[in-house]
């Protein structure tokens, strides 16, 4: 840290990477010093659109002292390998979504974290929206009474262009799986994270547009709660045009539908003044972009932003973040149970 400037690196120049630096600019005390990509051409225009310094070399940037923090923005399946660098050589990381691909490589980064003392955050932004934060403190405080359903839609569509724009996509190895594992996945974290832990899951998954891919464009799981409740979750990049993605929370004395940042829905038996004026303010609601559903650039900064906020303030704490990369395995472990259960027909237990 210079001056009370908190110095990023990125590693990767794709899509998401773009997102991370336009979040960085947009925080008063954060700085981007550099990026890192195997695809030199990239990682040159990227590194002056953005102001910033291409680095040849991973070992170069990570010798760099101005950089405290690292986003990790290589596919998913390509996390481990430099979060465990950039650990090692005294970084904090800011992972996006999903953590890794496999648990174990999820465990390895979270052991490193612990020997280290090294943060590592999990990009998560669907969790820092203002009404997604609401629906968050009204489930604690038990407003919706004994919660009776749970559940995530992400009817998204993806074309058969993105799946070719790069190599790793829609592959096993890379990509770890389709439309939940790369799409729904925050949708996944979002559920769990309201609902807790999920004690079983039994789930059918297969392919209706993307017939060329490795993995599924398409799923459905059910699910059952620790806590009683039950809920599904559906998720697919085969649908036109492609909506916006929804949480539902049903209780005995309450419902609420999340839709993308925005809550659509607030109704309970006892409507206090507070209530009827969040339920007023939800005619208004705009969104200011189309939440990735039919065009993956299409995501808003913001989320991400705050997330970064989160990752400074719990260094000049000494805190954990929000979303650490223990909280981050949690959907992971849910993906990769849905996916066991679709291959095989049976339901599966977590853990």
């Amino acid at each position: 840290m210079n001056n009370g400037t908190f110095g990023f690196g990125i590693i990767g120049a794709g899509m998401i990477a773009h997102v991370h630096a336009k979040a960085i600019g947009a925080i008063g005390n954060a700085t981007l010093v550099g990026l890192h990509s195997r695809g030199i051409e990239k990682m040159e225009a990227f590194a002056s659109q953005h102001h910033c310094k291409a680095f040849h070399s991973l070992e170069d940037m990570l010798a760099d002292p101005a950089i405290d923090i690292v986003c990790i923005c290589t596919p998913s399946g390509a996390h481990e390998n430099p979060t465990l660098q950039c650990i090692q050589a005294g970084k904090h990381c800011l992972v996006e979504k999903p953590l890794e691909v496999t648990l174990e490589k999820c465990d390895s980064i979270i052991e490193a974290s612990r020997q280290t003392g090294m943060k590592v955050g999990v990009i998560f932004p669907s969790r820092f929206y203002d009404q997604a934060l609401l629906l968050k403190k009204a489930i604690d405080d038990q407003k919706f009474g004994d919660i009776v359903l749970g559940d995530a839609y992400v009817k998204w569509h993806r074309s058969e262009a993105y799946y070719k724009s790069n190599p790793w996509r829609g592959t096993i190895a890379l990509d770890g799986g389709g439309a939940l594992m790369n799409q729904g996945i925050h949708s996944v974290d979002l559920l769990q994270w309201y609902m807790g832990k999920v004690e079983s899951v039994q789930a059918f998954a297969g392919n209706r547009r993307h017939k060329g891919i490795e993995v599924e464009d398409t799923v459905v799981a059910v699910l059952k709660f620790a806590n009683g409740a039950m809920g599904n979750i559906e998720c697919s990049t085969a649908i036109f045009p492609g909506d916006l993605k929804r949480i539902e929370i049903n209780g005995t004395v309450g419902t609420a539908v999340l839709q993308e940042s925005n809550l659509t829905k607030w109704e309970f038996v006892e409507m206090t003044e507070e209530n009827r004026q969040l339920n007023e303010g939800m005619k208004g609601n705009a969104l200011a972009h189309g939440g990735g559903a039919s065009n993956p650039a299409d995501i808003s900064f913001v989320g991400h932003q705050r997330q970064i906020e989160d990752m400074i303030h719990a260094i000049e704490t000494d805190t954990q973040p929000m979303v650490d990369a223990v909280e981050g395995r949690k959907a992971v472990e849910i993906v990769l149970a849905i996916y066991e259960s679709a291959k095989t027909g049976k339901i599966v237990h977590l853990p």
